[in-house]
């Protein structure tokens, strides 16, 4: 483009009045800003807001119905959902599109193969180019996904919640990757809800609200509170419920040295009725391998699963469930949710025998019971015959949670249950948790995010290599302690 501000800084992107609509919702309304070389701009607001959308503007993949996207450079872009296949090696993904070939038009496997390396080891990341997706854990499918973008030649970058599945040292190479590009004067448009990430590594953040450019920001000048205040469009002083006093009803849940090949090693908890306990450790310390391996969508191998005091053998998931088992898996689109159901074909996805008479669906207790749920967690759409892809990020979220809920579940496993959630959403999965444990459900609760668990729970087992490091709770539960029993550092 060539163009320059007033402080002679070249705009490599300017967007001028853009609107676009679905139907009759308008979703973008006259929104105007300018990215600059040699920046990283936030762009930040609740789903439903038009993030999204923006970014499918400036990619051409949706036509706007007003104003204008000004770009004359290449643009890469990471989208929330991952856009890999799964059948293919981490190196054919990350060319995908846009293969190497030599003569005679053959692929030139060993130089994509030599240039995957280079670019994940840019990013830290240790996969194998050579490795099939499916072997790859969440985290580092993440990795391939970024690295998919930063491997172009690109002028601008845009990212759409790339640090959900990470952890911070993960997260702290991919902000290093992020400056260096911005730095090289290229300019970087980072989504995200986590808002002390945007506020530490953006330069200035832009809100949306409803559709509507409500302000940008320097970085340096915002608080997350008061960033939060003006996604949500009023003041928010506390995220987090009032914790739970510490459970003392009956034991619902044991495991004992529970294991699963060698991603799970030995596990031993237990959780009673009412408890909310948490899970902590690093990427490939098997927290998500151990949900599984108690839902039965991983094999046990060896140890003893307890419920009510019964040693119970889950082989399935529909196993899992029939023992009033849920578990909130931490890829929705994946094994959460089925985008092209309704909204009430989801909810009863996993209790549809209740809805049953005569072995035929009865829709109109399936549609009242799916309108229950969205009342109940706010869920914003248009009925319980939208199609679940329709919805935002954090409405579908809380479908998932609702499908699992409708099967009325002893023990409710949550593994990343605030993922691609925006801070109201989020507050409002909280509050969830919150009140089905003060029900008497046992939770189990896995996440990276540490501010999360320690603003949710009172009790924090820590895994490391694929067993137990150690458990926290009162004085002792905070991120110092659970990083010292996450890696193994002496103190």
């Amino acid at each position: 483009m060539g163009t320059m501000d007033d402080g002679r800084r070249k705009i490599l992107l300017d967007i001028d009045a853009l609107k676009c609509s679905y139907g009759a919702d308008m979703v973008l309304d006259g929104v105007s800003f300018s990215l600059h070389a040699g920046e990283i701009l936030g762009l930040v607001g609740e789903n439903g807001a038009g993030k999204s959308t923006l970014v499918k503007c400036v990619m051409k993949l949706v036509k706007p119905c007003g104003g204008r996207v000004v770009c004359d450079c290449r643009v890469a872009a990471i989208h929330q959902e991952f856009n890999l296949v799964r059948d293919l090696r981490v190196y054919e993904n990350i060319f995908l599109g846009r293969e190497l070939r030599g003569r005679c038009g053959l692929l030139r496997r060993s130089r994509m193969r030599r240039l995957a390396a280079v670019e994940l080891e840019k990013l830290g990341a240790a996969v194998d180019p050579d490795a099939k997706l499916t072997d790859l854990s969440i985290s580092e499918r993440q990795m391939v996904e970024i690295a998919k973008a930063t491997i172009v030649d690109s002028a601008v970058l845009i990212m759409d919640e790339p640090s959900t599945l990470l952890n911070a040292e993960e997260t702290g190479r991919l902000f290093a990757v992020m400056r260096g590009f911005r730095d090289a004067g290229g300019a970087v448009i980072y989504i995200s809800h986590k808002l002390g990430e945007v506020l530490a590594v953006c330069d200035r953040v832009a809100v949306l609200r409803d559709g509507v450019l409500v302000d940008v920001s320097p970085s340096g000048a915002l608080t997350p509170v008061e960033l939060a205040g003006k996604m949500v469009g009023r003041e928010l002083t506390c995220l987090f419920p009032a914790k739970l006093p510490p459970a003392e009803g009956e034991w619902v849940m044991k495991a004992e040295d529970v294991r699963a090949g060698a991603a799970v090693r030995g596990v031993s908890f237990e959780l009673r009725r009412g408890g909310i306990l948490g899970i902590a450790g690093l990427a490939g310390s098997g927290r998500s391998e151990l949900a599984e391996t108690i839902c039965g969508i991983r094999r046990m191998t060896g140890g003893t699963l307890r419920l009510f005091g019964r040693a119970v053998k889950i082989t399935s998931a529909s196993d899992a469930a029939a023992h009033g088992i849920a578990f909130l898996t931490e890829d929705r689109q994946e094994s959460g949710i089925l985008g092209d159901f309704t909204v009430a074909e989801n909810v009863t996805l996993s209790s549809l025998r209740r809805y049953l008479s005569c072995g035929f669906i009865r829709f109109g207790r399936e549609n009242a019971a799916a309108a229950d749920y969205i009342g109940k967690f706010g869920v914003k759409c248009r009925g319980t015959g939208d199609l679940l892809r329709n919805l935002s990020g954090g409405n579908q979220q809380k479908v998932a949670i609702a499908k699992n809920l409708d099967n009325r579940p002893h023990v409710f496993i949550f593994d990343e249950p605030t993922r691609g959630v925006d801070v109201a959403a989020r507050r409002d999965i909280y509050d969830f948790i919150h009140d089905l444990a003060a029900s008497g459900v046992a939770c189990l609760m896995i996440c990276s995010d540490l501010e999360e668990l320690l603003g949710m729970c009172g009790r924090v087992m820590v895994m490391r290599e694929g067993r137990t490091a150690g458990f926290l709770s009162g004085g002792e539960l905070n991120e110092q302690e659970i990083i010292y029993l996450a890696t193994g550092v002496e103190r």
